[in-house]
């Protein structure tokens, strides 16, 4: 197969662990991801996807979540447990033109187990420390000669790996449920027919970020973390952030609901297979969040719950004759998604957020109960055409072109509102014989701090896009493929809010972000070796992309968090290699290395690190002073922009390994024959920049984890293992973040501790 792809089968999931997509990325070098609650998750794959540590209604995601070929157009739905699966594969650059939605970065491609005509039945129980409790089971059979059906159902539960001195419990905790069924139609060796439905809900109480570090800004010094936390007699529990400790103030959230139901068809004719999949899913989020990760009440309301329905439609026609393969179909999507969002601001907002100089900021009414009540929606029609054909030039050398038409349509409107703490409404006031600010110092103070906004944007565009592989068999084990693709991904709208002028109207040039604009190389080797016991296979790829869509982030506290903006041109590649070796059925061992050099070729305005915000002057990545910035003067924006070319993306290691084996010995086990095994499984990643520019304070330093397992198993029968993860108790951190307020604080998100526990597996 002509393909940069991993394939992680159902056994090796269950083995290892790697329950979830955090928990593959483990066995995936590639693949990177990052969550911070749900909503906020980024699936990557060599660095690209989506911006790092930001959720944007009005954007799509670069890695394609497919689940049974349903696409799956929230990243949320990455984070839950994986039901049932059979095997997933890690499809690494641009995918489009062999199904489904149109990515750029790459896919995941999850299968679950099928309906099956002979009875069978799966059960798992696993317990360990932290209260960790995982519960799996799946029955299948038949209903009749020509109907199957399939129940499966998970359970995960796990205590907080940290603990909050402010509510005295445990938090960052697990809570995933979740069920599939499936009926099976099989009324002719040529026609199958399945038809699914899903519920998953995780309901943790999560998630908080712990104190890091702080680095001097360049804001005056009483304005600076050290010195307005003083200003209230505040210290954060400990400043050390593997004391897992947090004193967050307000109650933590992260209720997370998804569904849906499919139709899948699969009907064999004289053309070939043709294929069709309906989809309908939903989303509910509904969290609650401490956004200024302190136990001071400065923000005390910072939530999004969102509300999304999807509708997919696919038809594809796969099939061959003679030296000729060939894939057509057409794919539809729709979705709908209402976002009613809330941020407040407490009783310690006035002394943390404006400036000493001025006297409102010892009168807490200034903005305690100060409140942006936002409204958001989103429509999104996507429409596709798309083929792959493939000839046989000769025996051992095959083309492969590939064509898609694509069609994307974005209507979205974002209304936010903001509120005194006695109702009254916070408006922008312009006196109309001077052009300036009526606002009194009071609203001025609160207008600095949320800002509301109103404003409507439409995108729509056509794109025709492809590929074409040359692949080469020299011998029945060696093959041999190289690639090139052009590829896009779809403009967006910015549906966090906009940068605006002095008197409060949204520029709406920032609103719409433009596609992306792909060119993908990549050459490759496949091989076998030792009788087909090994093999070893070897890609090298580059991506460039023009009009990267880049996070932008202020760093105020207002309702502008973040949105995007075009970085001018990036670039990745790297080198992948993996080898495996079963040289016998009592030992084997694998490993997957891959290096990505991932960088912004051109990115001259964007956002400064947090030690150059607070300045008034433009500066190159060097630190030196250019030209001023494109826009100078925008209300809530610094006027400080930074020259970021030849920096790296953030969120990605230049080395990634994943390794691990196995050794087993006969025994008796369990009334037959079986093994007592030994597994060890492991990986590495270097340091990673883990802010949108890379930053001295927001480095995240390299780690390895070790996991292993030992047991005793009846082979397709039973199996018992304990098991640890993290063996050494590597401190280590998933991300960090520039917390809100622009006054040099860093909060991080800390890795999981050492775990262990048992596991027993039967089936029958």
């Amino acid at each position: 197969m002509p393909l940069a792809v991993t394939v992680v089968g159902g056994a090796h999931i269950e083995n290892t662990g790697a329950f979830n997509v955090g928990r593959l990325t483990q066995l995936t070098p590639t693949l990177q991801f990052y969550s911070s609650n749900p909503r906020n998750t980024s699936v990557n794959i060599r660095g690209l996807g989506a911006p790092l540590g930001l959720t944007n209604d009005g954007i799509e995601q670069g890695v394609g979540v497919y689940i049974d070929d349903v696409f799956y157009a929230r990243a949320a739905s990455s984070t839950f447990d994986f039901l049932d699966v059979s095997r997933i594969e890690v499809l690494r650059g641009p995918q489009g033109t062999l199904f489904g939605k149109n990515t750029t970065a790459g896919a995941l491609n999850i299968t679950t187990r099928a309906p099956t005509f002979d009875p069978e039945a799966r059960l798992e129980a696993t317990a360990g420390n932290l209260g960790f409790v995982q519960l799996k089971g799946a029955v299948s059979g038949p209903l009749s000669d020509t109907l199957a059906v399939r129940l499966a159902g998970s359970f995960t539960q796990r205590d907080g790996t940290i603990y909050n001195v402010t509510q005295r419990q445990w938090i960052n905790s697990q809570d995933n449920k979740g069920a599939r069924l499936q009926f099976l139609w099989r009324p002719s060796s040529g026609v199958e027919v399945t038809l699914a439905g899903d519920y998953n809900k995780q309901n943790p109480n999560c998630c908080a970020l712990v104190y890091v570090r702080t680095g001097a800004t360049q804001r005056p010094a009483n304005r600076q973390y050290a010195a307005l936390a003083a200003a209230q007699n505040y210290a954060v529990p400990s400043t050390n952030p593997f004391d897992r400790l947090t004193d967050e103030d307000v109650a933590l959230r992260a209720k997370n609901e998804t569904g849906g139901v499919s139709l899948r068809a699969k009907i064999q004719t004289g053309l070939g297979t043709i294929t069709s999949i309906t989809a309908w899913r939903f989303w509910d989020w509904d969290p609650s969040n401490d956004r200024d990760y302190l136990g001071l009440p400065i923000t005390t309301k910072s939530n999004n719950p969102s509300h999304q329905d999807q509708y997919t439609q696919e038809l594809r026609l796969t099939g061959e004759t003679g030296r000729f393969n060939y894939t057509v179909g057409a794919f539809g999507f729709y979705q709908k998604i209402h976002t009613t969002g809330v941020q407040q601001q407490g009783p310690a907002a006035s002394k943390f957020l404006i400036a000493p100089s001025n006297a409102l900021s010892n009168d807490p009414s200034v903005l305690n109960g100060l409140t942006a009540s936002n409204d958001i929606t989103l429509k999104n029609t996507s429409a596709a055409i798309y083929g792959k054909f493939g000839y046989k030039l000769t025996d051992t050398l095959s083309i492969q072109p590939g064509v898609r038409l694509n069609y994307d349509k974005k209507d979205g409107v974002y209304n936010s509102t903001v509120t005194d703490g006695n109702g009254n409404l916070v408006v922008f006031k312009i006196n109309p014989a001077t052009g300036k600010s009526a606002n009194s110092s009071r609203e001025a103070a609160q207008l600095a701090v949320l800002a509301p906004q109103y404003f409507v944007a439409n995108f729509s565009d056509w794109n025709l896009s492809g590929d074409v592989t040359l692949a080469w068999d020299p011998t029945r084990d060696v093959h041999v493929y190289g690639t090139y693709a052009r590829s896009f991904k779809s403009g967006g709208i910015n549906l966090n809010g906009v940068p605006s002028n002095t008197d409060g109207t949204p520029l709406l040039q920032f609103a719409t972000i433009k596609p992306e604009r792909v060119n993908h190389f990549e050459v490759g080797i496949k091989t076998q070796f030792w009788g087909r016991k090994g093999t070893f296979n070897v890609a090298a790829f580059r991506t460039e992309i023009n009009d990267y869509q880049a996070q932008v982030s202020n760093y105020t506290v207002g309702a502008l968090r973040g949105y995007l903006a075009n970085a001018e041109k990036v670039r990745t590649q790297g080198v992948e290699v993996d080898f495996a070796l079963r040289p016998s059925e009592r030992f084997s061992v694998y490993s997957n290395a891959a290096y990505t050099d991932a960088k912004y070729v051109r990115f001259k305005n964007a956002p400064c690190p947090p030690e150059l915000s607070g300045g008034t002057q433009p500066v190159d990545s060097n630190g030196n002073l250019t030209s001023p910035p494109a826009a100078p003067g925008v209300s809530g924006v610094s006027p400080l922009s930074c020259d970021i070319s030849g920096q790296v993306l953030p969120g990605v290691s230049k080395w990634s390994f994943s390794y691990g084996g196995e050794v087993n010995l006969p025994v008796q086990a369990f009334g037959g024959e079986g093994q007592v095994y030994l597994g060890v499984d492991g990986n590495y990643r270097s340091r990673f920049s883990s802010n949108p520019t890379p930053s001295a304070y927001t480095w995240v330093e390299g780690y390895a984890l070790t996991n292993f397992r030992l047991g005793v198993r009846r082979d397709g029968r039973f199996d018992i293992y304990g098991w640890v993860r993290n063996a050494f108790d590597t401190k280590y951190f998933d991300q960090l973040a520039v917390a809100s307020g622009n006054t040099g604080l860093i909060v991080g998100q800390v890795g999981d501790p050492r775990t262990y526990g048992l596991t027993v597996r039967t089936q029958f």
